[in-house]
């Protein structure tokens, strides 16, 4: 067994090992977290949402927990620890992912990516309400911008009419899963070990959605594929392992509102990550939307940034 890596252990080492960056890494889990969306929906194409949702977060957690015996990291969580993280797992991944990839079946990838990317404004009000974390006139503005990129493009989305409400509302209970998570890992503040604590998290979620795969969808509706494993993999070893340590990564050093901000980037690249993967429209209105979206990131993350760190 290998001595233990000390990066490893700390919640900011996982990201800090890599030596690169923080706009590097921001980059990164933009990149990651919105190919999500593209690749979850050609997954759910093969396997029932939950059923596949399973896999993944069992894979995912597997493989942290085999990398953690190897690597020698102490299992050193807490009790409240522990339960902090499964909570979190819950929140951030089984009802977060489970209604959106139920959601994702009748709507588009890139409306879910638009959905999902208000996270910075309730974000921005629950966390002046819960962590103190002041509400500046740069913040508002830039929220505001960014809400008003996001409606303009989801206006046009909506205007043909091919978008199903449904798949829509299950999305914006998806959004309100992934701001209380984020809420909850800032307020309660885990100790322990992000790589560790990501492994009870995966677990968790995995161990949470698996009774009601089984109770409401068939496994003989999965059909065996090339694309179905691959997509499984990417969302398994990359999203729910990399991706998630990044985000907790910015959450510890940006604040919840700074690093949520980075939310409002999804919209076009997960249109763009939709355009490749699976071949839908994006009309110049998409486009044009994205330009109020970028001068309101900067905005909220700007002031945080000049004064070493969002909410400590």
């Amino acid at each position: 067994m290998r001595t233990a890596n000390p990066a490893l252990q700390s919640p900011a080492g996982a990201a800090q090992a890599l030596r690169l960056p923080l706009p590097v890494l921001i980059a990164a889990f933009c990149l990651l977290w919105a190919s999500a969306f593209s690749v979850a929906k050609v997954a759910v194409a093969d396997c029932p949402p939950l059923l596949a949702l399973t896999a993944r977060f069992l894979l995912a957690g597997a493989v942290m927990l085999a990398v953690a015996v190897f690597y020698g990291l102490p299992f050193n969580l807490r009790r409240r620890d522990v339960v902090i993280f499964a909570l979190l797992g819950i929140a951030n991944q089984a009802a977060y992912l489970g209604l959106s990839y139920v959601g994702i079946r009748s709507i588009s990838s890139g409306l879910a990516a638009l959905v999902i990317s208000a996270n910075p404004v309730l974000t921005a009000v629950l966390a002046a309400v819960f962590l103190n974390d002041p509400m500046t006139w740069r913040k508002g503005l830039g929220l505001v911008l960014g809400v008003g990129g996001v409606a303009f493009v989801v206006d046009g989305r909506l205007a043909g009419g091919v978008e199903d409400p449904v798949g829509i509302g299950f999305t914006t209970a998806a959004l309100i899963s992934l701001v209380s998570g984020t809420i909850l890992f800032k307020k309660l503040t885990p100790t322990g070990g992000l790589w560790v604590g990501n492994t009870v998290q995966s677990l968790a979620a995995g161990i949470g959605t698996l009774p009601f795969a089984l109770a409401f969808e068939n496994l003989g509706e999965v059909v065996p594929s090339w694309r179905l494993m691959a997509s499984i993999a990417y969302l398994g070893l990359f999203v729910s392992i990399f991706a998630y340590l990044l985000w907790f990564h910015l959450l510890n050093v940006s604040g919840a509102t700074a690093a949520s901000s980075y939310h409002f980037l999804m919209p076009p690249l997960g249109m763009l990550f939709a355009w490749l993967l699976l071949g839908e429209h994006v009309a110049l209105a998409d486009l044009l939307g994205m330009i109020p979206v970028a001068v309101g990131i900067y905005l909220v993350t700007h002031r945080s940034r000049s004064l070493g760190g969002g909410t400590p």
